[in-house]
């Protein structure tokens, strides 16, 4: 089976639906050479003259141009030139009704020739094919070429294509009735027309070229036909008259038997398609260096002396072609801009003529009657099958009417070519395409709402997201970012870890802390203990010799059970009278170091404590006598250890206190000279008084030989001493305790010589803890620390002095 390529080359045509038969009256008009008009009085050149956007001016009002000059350049895409059709001068630029049946006004400049007609500078390109495609794209571009055909498509898209060509048509059918220009054309200008069809597949490089021609033209398909004999792969097709088989879409389905899909382009199938006067112009532009700045008009009807083709400049207005050709209106006179299917009536004749712009008819009222007034439909179909796109006009009138756009679009108004068939065989003369330009017209206008009103509606929705992020920004400034879980754990994760860095370094730094704060501790320890050895050593001592004592006395216990007491004991009880001697010098001796750091209470105190001291040495040393009998020596040795051990409970809990007290007790504020001095004295005296009492005791030993051993309160120990001693021995025990009262008064009446002498009045002299606290009350809250500290350390040399007398008569005891 032969490939479709083969069978177009061989000729092969294919039937295309729909389409009628009108008169096609263009003998009237092709018959003649085409004729160049003279310079009209003014050009009016509208900025815009094809499908896509307009330039930007190039040019000022009262600027001088030159022929061939580009009044704007592209800036867009779809975007194309247009030039000074003649040299002149601008003299204004502003909106002109458009060749649109709408005729809305549009930027237009105006030229006022001045009729030299100078060119300006132009750059051909006989060699086009050392050229690059991108060069020759630009040419085609700046030189401002769009679709003659009647769409308006910019010439350097189609051309620029990246879709494989394989058929490349050049459409030559015109077969719109009255129009005759193409042919003309073709007739005139056949060899230029082949050149620029060579430039067009030297960039398109398609299999095949068709040069499509209906075959009413023979002189037209004569002239291509010999003017492209010798060119390979490029024939002229003589195809059907029948209306619209020039449409593009209509022509390829003829051609090639391809239909190009809804709402596609040719190029989507291989196809491409070009018009007669759009390759004359391509070859003007690429090998003369000319701009589209004129083209072949056909000026036709009956109302015309004379009917031919024309040379028409751009911008030319139509009111000039008509004047040029006998023009004698009728009225009600119409002109019709293209031809009497598809072409629309001017509202005014001083429309200019423009790149599309190929017919200017004026038909006399018998030649061209008023359409009828519209009647009702009468379902007829007669215009479904003569249109050529397969539609349904019938519908789509119906639609149009109710503005029901979404049911237009549905049912393929866009496909409508506007061809104007359906109208013409409507017998209800119903102006269908009426109906589809202005729903046409209608729904683009829409379309251009709704894309305006997306884009702002994109526009506020995108400030008002900006608006709200700022905002956010603003709120979460000095706030933390939100994280992910996953950085939350890692987050956690590193904050335990530093967490736990700073609490090794606190514990670090604890420990050295700790290891200062022992520092602190021994260094105020030993200051302490530097303060209070002196102290703590003696309460050690008496403890030790405590233990020694009761080891001894056990000892002399068991001796004196077995063995009487021989000569020896006097010496001991001398020996022990030295010792209770020295340890009270000894306790004088520290009372006086401690007397100048404190002031004349403390002294006083230190001075009772030192009288109590020796008053108790004095009375031990009355108790070293040997007893008459073994029962009253238990009895004193009993009473004596009694006494003792209340005088060291007593002192322990002194010692609590001045242990609780140690910062307090090494504060002690250093005592003026003059207290020092009085302080002195009173040590002094207490010595005297000791070492006299000390005496007064040795004297009395030798007189009695019974021991005396009440310490605090004499007569209530002696009366229990009596109650246990016999009848036999009551005269006895009374001399002693007479003896032992004696000198205790004799004791008491040195110390108030003493505190007369130093000025200060001791109320204790039997009790001096009573004294140390009478002290305390009248002295200053700084005072009474030291007061305490005084005399716990009295009382603990009274309780070490106690336990000496204590042992004394143990170690004499005569049992």
């Amino acid at each position: 089976m032969d490939s479709l390529l083969a069978r177009i080359s061989r000729g092969q045509l294919w039937p295309s639906p729909g389409g009628v038969h009108p008169a096609v009256n263009k003998s009237q008009s092709n018959s003649l050479p085409i004729h160049i008009l003279p310079l009209p009085p003014r050009l009016v050149l509208p900025v815009k003259q094809h499908i896509g956007a307009q330039g930007h001016l190039l040019v000022n009002v009262h600027e001088q141009v030159l022929k061939g000059q580009a009044l704007t350049k592209p800036h867009a895409n779809w975007s194309v030139p247009v030039h000074a059709p003649t040299s002149g001068r601008i003299v204004d630029i502003t909106p002109m009704p458009s060749a649109h049946p709408s005729a809305l006004p549009e930027l237009s400049i105006i030229i006022e020739p001045d009729g030299e007609d100078r060119w300006c500078e132009l750059v051909p390109h006989p060699n086009y094919r050392e050229l690059t495609a991108e060069r020759l794209i630009d040419i085609l571009h700046f030189a401002g070429i769009s679709g003659m055909g009647g769409a308006g498509f910019p010439t350097y898209i189609k051309a620029s294509t990246k879709q494989q060509i394989e058929v490349l048509i050049i459409n030559g059918a015109e077969c719109e009735p009255y129009i005759s220009a193409d042919d003309v054309l073709m007739q005139a200008h056949s060899d230029e027309i082949v050149r620029g069809i060579e430039v067009l597949r030297h960039l398109l490089q398609p299999k095949i070229t068709l040069i499509a021609i209906e075959d009413d033209k023979p002189k037209a398909i004569a002239a291509m036909e010999q003017a492209c004999a010798s060119i390979e792969d490029m024939q002229v097709r003589a195809i059907p008259t029948k209306y619209p088989s020039g449409g593009e879409k209509q022509l390829i389905q003829i051609l090639t038997s391809k239909e190009v899909p809804a709402g596609g382009i040719p190029a989507d199938i291989g196809v491409l398609v070009q018009n007669i006067g759009t390759m004359y112009a391509v070859q003007q532009a690429v090998e003369l260096g000319k701009p589209l700045i004129e083209r072949v008009v056909t000026v036709t009807g009956d109302t015309l002396a004379e009917q031919r083709n024309v040379w028409a400049l751009l911008g030319t207005e139509v009111k000039h072609l008509l004047a040029q050709q006998d023009f004698t209106p009728e009225p009600m006179q119409r002109v019709i801009m293209g031809g009497p299917m598809m072409g629309f009536t001017l509202p005014t004749v001083r429309i200019p003529v423009v790149k599309t712009t190929n017919c200017i008819l004026a038909p006399s009222e018998a030649e061209m009657p008023f359409p009828g007034e519209e009647r009702a439909c009468i379902r007829c179909s007669a215009c479904a099958d003569a249109c050529p796109a397969s539609l349904l006009p019938q519908q789509l009138q119906w639609f149009a009417k109710t503005k029901e756009y979404k049911k237009l679009e549905e049912h393929k108004l866009f496909d409508c070519i506007e061809c104007g068939a359906c109208a013409y065989v409507c017998p209800s003369e119903i102006p269908l395409v009426q109906y589809y330009r202005v729903a046409k017209a209608e729904i683009r206008e829409q379309q251009i709402e709704q894309i305006k009103s997306d884009r702002a509606k994109e526009r506020f929705e995108a400030r008002k997201e900006r608006l709200e992020r700022e905002q956010e920004e603003r709120r979460n400034r000095h706030k933390r970012p939100s994280r992910s879980k996953e950085q939350d754990t890692q987050s956690k994760e590193k904050v335990a870890e530093a967490l736990a860095r700073v609490k090794s370094k606190q514990a670090d730094k604890g420990a050295d802390k700790d290891k200062v704060a022992a520092a602190i501790a021994r260094a105020k320890a030993k200051k302490a203990g530097e303060q209070l050895e002196p102290d703590n050593s003696e309460v050690a001592q008496e403890r030790a010799a405590r233990k020694e004592q009761a080891r001894l006395y056990k000892e002399q216990k068991q001796q004196a059970d077995t063995t009487e007491p021989d000569a020896a004991d006097d010496k001991k009880a001398a020996v022990a009278a030295a010792i209770a001697r020295a340890k009270a010098k000894k306790a004088a001796q520290a009372a006086e170091t401690e007397a100048p750091a404190q002031d004349d209470k403390k002294a006083a105190v230190a001075a009772a404590i030192a009288r109590a001291k020796a008053k108790k040495a004095a009375q031990a040393e009355d108790a070293d006598a040997p007893a008459q009998d073994d029962k009253k020596a238990a009895v004193a040795a009993a009473i004596a250890r009694a006494k003792a051990k209340k005088a060291a409970q007593a002192a322990e809990a002194d010692e609590a206190q001045v242990e609780t007290n140690d910062d307090a007790n090494s504060a002690t504020a250093p005592q003026s000279e003059e207290d020092k001095k009085k302080a002195a004295v009173a040590a002094a005296i207490a010595r005297a008084k000791a070492k006299k009492a000390a005496q007064a005791a040795d004297a009395a030993k030798t007189e009695t030989a019974q021991g005396e051993a009440t310490q605090d309160k004499p007569n209530e120990e002696a009366t229990a001493f009596d109650a246990q001693s016999s009848a036999e021995d009551k005269k006895k025990a009374a001399v002693a305790a007479a003896i032992a009262r004696a000198k205790a008064k004799k004791a008491a009446q040195a110390a108030d010589a003493a505190k007369a002498e130093t000025a200060q009045g001791e109320a204790t002299q039997d009790k001096p803890n009573e004294g140390a606290k009478a002290l305390d009350a009248q002295s200053s809250a700084e005072d009474k620390k030291k007061a305490a500290v005084a005399a716990a350390i009295a009382r603990a040399k009274a309780k070490k002095a106690a336990r000496d007398a204590q042992n004394k008569p143990d170690q004499e005891d005569p049992s």
